[in-house]
């Protein structure tokens, strides 16, 4: 049953039940309710409890590292100006872009897994490949954060050019951002669940550093998905979209898992990969400004409420406050999230999480809805982002999966960057502020392996720092394709 369906070509099926009469979600209500779903298993690992960080510890998460320097799309060396391309599957511009995800994660000790497989698409066979990033392989139990690096395929100028900067290359700097701002807190959890599992028991006892720290939440590893070929080549099928994680999933269903005796095992019995994820966030059409957010599962409305929570916390303490944004201050910002409120919030947006969701996995579809206006045009590019917004999810999903992990705030403090002489408090404060932050941003002409930008000067006096330009009149970014896309 589709209450609802996008007729535009290519766009995901909308299945909205707040679009429904109250009759229609009764009776469709009454169907879930009569048919469990795989859905309903995953339920079985339940709601976590998840402890609040202290002021102080939201100080430190938000302070390092920067968290503009990987979403500034000015700066060359950020992690959104490597992704910021043309990156259609099977092509050279793909395969630099997930080289660049490899080889960032690498660089963190990160565990990778390059899965490869081809399909069949309307232009023939294709190659795909997912990446896979787990801190601890070893782990019983994962929460996955997820986002497609791919970008539509377009078969006409200008039109090929297309960037995705909402969809999705901007979640994928906030997940690399993520991974630099967790690592250190999660190599010395490494390194702890290491000695324990190394140790001999009466050794164990007579480690006071562990005692602390719950079996539970260390038997959980974060793991990032960097989904291939999310994107429809012509229009949106189930054949004809989301590649990458339907290979993925039934990869996983059909993988057993070896038991380790060092670690323990979930208390259902796992016998996939599957059963091992406790939940999968997914991110997508993210980094425009006013974004609206809707919980579509309600055995992930706990997991949304965490992030409304760890935004509300953010922002009372003046974390979103960002110089060039006059329309956010401590005592005024306007919510990402929409209430969760009966049945108006449940029904969903077709993505990579169906295969899981069919399989089982609890989701949380972090998505905007309604789409960013720009939504599969030329116009999503640098100029469709929005700084204070991208670095407000940055510090969102910092203390989100921080809290999720019950990860330690002190494991950061031997790994800050030198201070420059600067006290903690004045780094504090300079991080919540963004004093200076961009106070003599210059733009210049720069070039990175894919592309040649021609950027116009920038006036400071815009308050909206969005690095807009666009390509069009001769000024803008003009990207030589590398590879046949036909």
């Amino acid at each position: 049953m589709s209450p609802t369906v996008a007729s535009n070509p290519g766009r995901r099926a909308r299945h909205n039940l707040c679009n429904l009469g109250s009759r229609s979600c009764f009776f469709i209500l009454c169907l879930f309710l009569a048919f469990p779903t795989p859905s309903s298993q995953a339920s079985a690992l339940g709601k976590r409890d998840l402890v609040h960080l202290s002021s102080s510890a939201l100080s430190s998460i938000i302070a390092h590292p920067d968290p503009v320097k990987n979403i500034d799309s000015t700066n060359p060396s950020s992690h959104l100006s490597k992704i910021l391309i043309p990156r259609v599957p099977d092509t050279e511009n793909n395969t630099a872009v997930r080289q660049y995800i490899v080889s960032t994660l690498t660089q963190l000790n990160w565990h990778i897994e390059e899965d490869s497989f081809t399909d069949s698409t309307p232009y023939g066979e294709k190659r795909f490949t997912n990446v896979i990033a787990t801190k601890d392989p070893r782990a019983p139990r994962r929460v996955i954060v997820a986002a497609h690096f791919d970008s539509k395929f377009f078969s006409t100028f200008p039109q090929n050019q297309f960037v995705g900067a909402t969809d999705s290359a901007a979640p994928c700097a906030f997940m690399l951002d993520l991974a630099e701002a967790l690592n250190p807190m999660l190599d010395k959890r490494l390194r702890r669940i290491t000695r324990r599992d190394d140790e001999d028991d009466d050794d164990d006892d007579d480690d006071d550093d562990d005692e602390d720290e719950d079996d539970d939440l260390m038997d959980t590893t974060l793991q990032f998905v960097f989904f291939d070929g999310e994107e429809a080549f012509k229009d949106w099928t189930a054949t004809d979209s989301i590649y990458g994680a339907r290979h993925l999933a039934q990869k996983w269903a059909t993988t057993h898992v070896q038991p380790n005796a060092k670690r323990r095992l979930l208390p259902l019995k796992q016998i996939n990969e599957i059963a091992g994820i406790e939940q999968l966030i997914l991110l997508d059409l993210l980094g425009s400004v006013r974004p609206l957010i809707r919980s579509s599962f309600s055995s992930t409305g706990w997991l949304f409420d965490a992030m409304v929570s760890a935004e509300t916390r953010l922002a009372e303490m003046g974390a979103f406050v960002y110089d060039g944004d006059g329309a956010t201050t401590k005592d005024k910002w306007t919510s990402f999230f929409m209430p969760r409120t009966g049945l108006a919030n449940l029904g969903f947006i077709e993505d990579d999480h169906i295969p899981f969701l069919r399989l089982g996995v609890d989701i949380l579809h972090v998505i905007a809805n309604p789409f960013p206006t720009v939504w599969h045009t030329i116009k999503d590019d640098a100029s469709a982002l929005d700084i204070p917004t991208m670095r407000r999810w940055n510090l969102i999903l910092r203390v989100l999966m921080c809290e999720y992990l019950g990860l330690r705030v002190e494991d950061l403090e031997d790994k800050r960057s030198p201070t420059n002489g600067r006290s903690h408090s004045e780094l504090v404060s300079l991080a919540i502020t963004g004093i200076g932050r961009i106070a003599h941003r210059s733009v210049v002409h720069h070039h990175n392996p894919w592309s040649f930008p021609a950027l116009s000067a920038l006036s400071l006096s815009v308050v909206k720092h969005t690095s807009r330009y666009h390509a069009q009149d001769g000024v803008g970014i003009v990207y030589l394709p590398k590879a046949s896309e036909e």
